[in-house]
């Protein structure tokens, strides 16, 4: 499956100097986050595959009109054909009052929330963010400082994938890193501007072979569907 990894900077070579067919071949796009709507409306339209999104801390605008064409996939996991995607976008809070802007406690409560499908999935295969785990990746000031609660998700879950942004590489400072190990075992992948992956057939269980009864026998009754 070949991945189009997006985030905070747009493109040139995608938008203002885009060509006919330079979003072929792609199997699915994802957003992490402080990509304006009319890049990702573009970007989906020129493409043959769905785009996932999360919001950043600045993607206050995606929440009054979501980009059409694309798949919001914040507090859920979503499956597309067999890999497990789990959406938790937003930042460290540094300002009051405001949307995708989160306390260490307030993320530690969404990820409760969406415990249930975890467990329903049997774990998740990617983790799609916009802050980066602590300590790896992040800065030293509030706005840019990661969460540790990723870190405990990432040992607990042990995802092949976290997709983040947040970081850009244009900042003056060393902790840009393109992609790291984590402790876990997950590899970890700022998205900035642009970033291409292939995933093995290997690397998440086949559509119905999660190992979730429950969730296996629900997905082997939607593929029937689709053959008739």
């Amino acid at each position: 499956m070949k991945l189009l990894l997006l985030a905070d900077d747009e493109d040139k070579a995608l938008w203002d100097y885009y060509k006919p067919g330079d979003l072929r071949g792609y199997d699915l796009i994802i957003s992490c986050g402080d990509l304006h709507r009319s890049y990702l409306e573009f970007i989906v339209t020129m493409a043959s595959c769905p785009l996932l999104y999360v919001r950043g801390n600045h993607d206050t605008m995606l929440r009054r009109e979501p980009p059409e064409g694309c798949i919001c996939i914040e507090d859920r996991v979503f499956d597309y054909k067999g890999l497990r995607i789990l959406g938790l976008g937003g930042s460290m809070r540094y300002l009051p009052d405001r949307p995708d802007q989160y306390t260490e406690e307030e993320m530690e409560t969404r990820i409760r929330k969406v415990s249930r499908e975890i467990t329903l999935r049997n774990g998740f295969d990617v983790l799609v963010t916009h802050a980066p785990a602590a300590g790896h990746g992040d800065l030293t000031d509030l706005p840019h400082r990661g969460f540790e609660c990723f870190n405990r998700l990432l040992m607990e879950q042990k995802p092949k994938y976290m997709f983040y942004g947040h970081i850009h590489s244009t900042y003056n400072n060393r902790a840009f890193i393109r992609r790291e190990k984590h402790e876990s075992g997950t590899v970890l992948i700022n998205a900035y501007k642009r970033y291409e992956l292939e995933i093995s057939p290997d690397e998440y269980p086949a559509v119905g072979k999660t190992g979730s009864f429950l969730y296996d026998l629900i997905m082997g009754m939607k593929e029937k569907r689709k053959k008739y």
